[in-house]
């Protein structure tokens, strides 16, 4: 049986520059999973369809050699991008979910960055 899981302390708030982000109410550790949530996985040619639209901006590479993609679901698609995030992602293909975690010690009120590119700090 797969686990989801989401920090009830975690919540969608409007941002200055991005939009939308992911925020903490709480303090949270480092090393922390703070989301595990469901994927939908496109085919390869859903995925030509899905990049003509405002959708590309929403989703993941999937799969070993990325040719599917996918959107995640609970806030994983919501999670603004920094080269200096505070959070990193975890692919999990077998269970078509994504983790997110914690790299460093987050101070409530703070917004939660992943870097798209796969590389941490």
């Amino acid at each position: 049986m797969v686990k989801f899981l989401m920090l009830p302390s975690i919540y969608v708030a409007n941002t200055k520059e991005m939009g939308r982000g992911i925020y903490t109410s709480k303090p949270i550790m480092a090393n922390t999973e703070i989301e595990r949530s469901p994927v939908i996985v496109l085919s390869k040619k859903e995925r030509e369809e899905v990049e003509k639209t405002l959708l590309y901006y929403y989703i993941f590479e999937w799969g070993p050699k990325s040719l599917q993609c996918c959107i995640g679901l609970g806030f994983i698609s919501v999670y603004n991008h920094s080269y200096k995030s505070n959070c990193e992602y975890e692919m999990h293909f077998d269970e078509q979910t994504i983790s997110i975690n914690t790299i460093r010690a987050i101070k409530a009120g703070e917004e939660l960055f992943l870097n798209y590119n796969g590389n941490w700090n």
